[in-house]
């Protein structure tokens, strides 16, 4: 099945314990509604990442529509998922950055990655994940998790936050609240809502008490001024390919249309973010598994790979890094449908949103302050997710062959140690952490004696099991996957 869809029942009801599989579909309307649903729950991530790497969101958008095409014609339809933005390539394109490189750098280097993880993907197929397992344990996939989303804690403290740290604070516990507060729906686009009320709160700021006097991303120093500005948004046409560079409030350019270029160095700092988007990955298409009830073993190469794919093409143009989305399946899991019909509907829908440069205008312009409070929960919330992979797996950090090699690249992670080889080439932050992660967990491994070897390999010994029990796992797209999972339940009854 790849565009073909049987009709379920009449189409049109649903009894309590209907569930809606992969090839067939409801009614046309019903089904478009459906695709709006997920538009809407892949939305805020989506347009919140490239916005935070200093892309544009735009073309973000439009091209997470057709990664998503091009992956559910490579798995043939049978993993319904949705490809949005990747956070997992946020903190390597940080570094980038910081070490002089510019947008056409930061493609280029995820276009090489996205062409890795394809390869991946290709391997898996083939050889099957026993490979996978013996590679990468959940010892290491849980650190290098961990130590992409803690090394982002300055990019939080140095360029978003001190833009207008009260907005921040606010914007972070407007963050908090309904995350938690709220269940199913609600919950799930948290960080959408987020957005939205942290710009409406700017706004207001400016009308009751004026300009603010702090850090200005855009001048790269104290300045007065507003906190939002919205004069491109007026100027943009409503219809139209993203065509030229912007500025954003946090005073990176928004880049539309572009060609990459490719650099050894700044390829080695993003390439960490592969094996956290083989543990998502995994994770998902397992939670899918679950939910729908299908052994989709056969086709986790397939999802990987496509995966990759998607990363590809959109990085070859310009666009984000995509990824598969829990917030969509978190989607399905509530509505008990798992058409990809509805999947192809939102994508039709991203396509669209991506032809309007106003919109993109607006995305833009959110300010540098909403973005502080919004941040510090993501980035955070990635790291932990490291932490969770360790719990679900029962990793046993009381064995010196998980603790100390991985202490040590957590450090070197986070801290942005670097090791020096020539003045033009060094590794360091998130490259070098990942390296002595998975390297010096394997040497450790080889030289240990055999008593600890076996503990290690009874200990968290399967390749990310997130998801298996509770439906998916909570990735670096949303903020949806770490709490109020009840309404995902359905599935099982």
């Amino acid at each position: 099945m790849a565009l073909g869809w049987k009709l379920h029942g009449d189409g049109k009801t649903m009894g309590p314990d209907d569930v809606v599989a992969p090839d067939e579909r409801l009614s046309w309307g019903k089904t478009v509604g459906l695709g709006a649903q997920h538009v809407v729950a892949m939305f805020g991530a989506t347009f919140v990442f490239p916005l935070i790497m200093g892309l544009n969101p735009q073309l973000a958008i439009m091209m997470s529509g057709l990664a998503t095409i091009l992956f559910l014609l490579i798995v043939n339809g049978k993993v319904p998922s949705y490809l949005g933005t990747s956070a997992s390539f946020v903190g390597g394109v940080a570094a980038i950055r910081a070490q002089g490189g510019d947008s056409a750098d930061v493609t280029g280097a995820i276009l090489v990655a996205g062409v890795v993880l394809a390869l991946v993907g290709l391997l898996i197929h083939f050889m099957g994940s026993g490979v996978l397992h013996r590679v990468l344990p959940p010892v290491v996939t849980g650190a290098v998790v961990m130590l992409i989303g803690f090394n982002l804690a300055p990019v939080v403290a140095g360029i978003y936050w001190p833009q207008d740290q009260w907005i921040a604070v606010l914007v972070m516990t407007f963050t908090i609240v309904c995350a938690v507060a709220f269940r199913g729906f609600i919950s799930r686009i948290a960080v959408f809502l987020a957005l939205i009320f942290g710009t409406v709160l700017s706004w207001l700021f400016d009308k009751g008490f004026g300009q603010i006097t702090s850090f200005d991303a855009g001048a790269g120093k104290v300045t007065t001024h507003f906190r939002t500005n919205f004069d491109r948004v007026s100027s943009e046409p409503w219809f139209g390919l993203p065509s030229q560079t912007m500025v954003a409030q946090d005073g990176k350019e928004v880049v539309g249309w572009h060609t990459p270029s490719f650099s050894v160095a700044f390829v080695l700092l993003v390439l960490p973010a592969v094996i956290a988007l083989i543990a998502e990955n995994t994770g998902h298409v397992k939670a899918v598994a679950e939910m729908t009830g299908h052994d989709l073993d056969p086709v986790m190469g397939r999802a990987i790979a496509a995966d990759g794919v998607g990363t590809a093409l959109a990085s070859a143009v310009g666009g984000s890094p995509t990824t598969t989305y829990a917030e969509n399946i978190g989607v399905m899991a509530a509505t008990r449908v798992y058409s990809t019909a509805a999947y192809y509907v939102a994508a039709i829908v991203a396509i669209v949103f991506g032809l309007s440069p106003k919109f993109g205008a607006l995305v833009a312009s959110v300010p540098g302050g909403v973005l502080g409070g919004i941040t510090v929960v993501l980035y955070g919330m990635i790291g932990l997710l490291g932490a969770k992979i360790w719990k679900e797996n029962g990793v046993d950090f009381g064995n010196p062959i998980n603790l100390v090699p991985i202490a040590a690249g957590i450090i070197m992670g986070v801290g942005n140690v670097t090791l020096t080889f020539t003045d033009t080439f060094s590794l360091t932050g998130i490259a070098l952490g990942t390296i002595v992660a998975i390297a010096g967990w394997h040497l450790a491994k080889a030289i240990a004696p055999s008593q600890l070897r076996a503990r290690a390999e009874a200990a968290g010994g399967t390749m990310i099991s997130l998801g298996e029990e509770e439906g998916a796992y909570g990735d670096a797209d949303g903020i949806d996957d770490l709490y109020q999972r009840d309404d995902r339940r359905g599935p099982r009854r």
